[in-house]
């Protein structure tokens, strides 16, 4: 009588018999938490620099009781605490003013005007009178109180 006793191994070292593909075939899975892992950290590299990305002017405009909403899309001259001017946050000289609102927005007749409050008042009504000779409506942007319910 003759036994034959196998501990599993024999198949894995090329001992025993082998089923057909076994061992040599390629494998058709994805593996996908390698997948994942890169995913996770491009969103975290991401949210990280999100707050980089943001850039624009820094306007503290001046804070009043009322206020009124609006959706219009306007024209948009930013005037800075150094008294810089800006037209949709890129620099323009004065005297250009009336000519490249017209040029650049077909048709409008009104434009925003938001003006640091700490802005010495001078070049706020260069800027305003400018837009007036140029037929324009001014409307100045400001944002509501805090306390304006007390």
């Amino acid at each position: 009588m003759a036994f034959s006793v196998s501990n599993g191994n024999a198949a894995r070292s090329g001992l025993g018999r082998r089923r057909f593909g076994a061992g040599n075939g390629t494998l058709s899975e994805i593996n996908i938490v390698p997948l994942v892992d890169v995913v996770l950290v491009l969103l975290i590299i991401f949210m990280l620099t999100a707050h980089v990305m943001e850039f624009g002017l820094e306007i503290n405009v001046p804070e009043v009781k009322n206020t009124k909403d609006t959706n219009e899309d306007l024209p948009v001259i930013s005037i800075t605490r150094n008294a810089k001017i800006y037209l949709n946050e890129k620099p323009i000289n004065m005297n250009q003013i009336a000519t490249e609102i017209p040029r650049r927005f077909k048709n409008q007749k009104n434009v925003y005007v938001m003006a640091d409050k700490a802005t010495i008042y001078d070049p706020i009504a260069q800027v305003i009178s400018t837009l007036d000779q140029a037929h324009l409506g001014v409307k100045l942007v400001t944002k509501p109180q805090e306390n304006a319910g007390r």
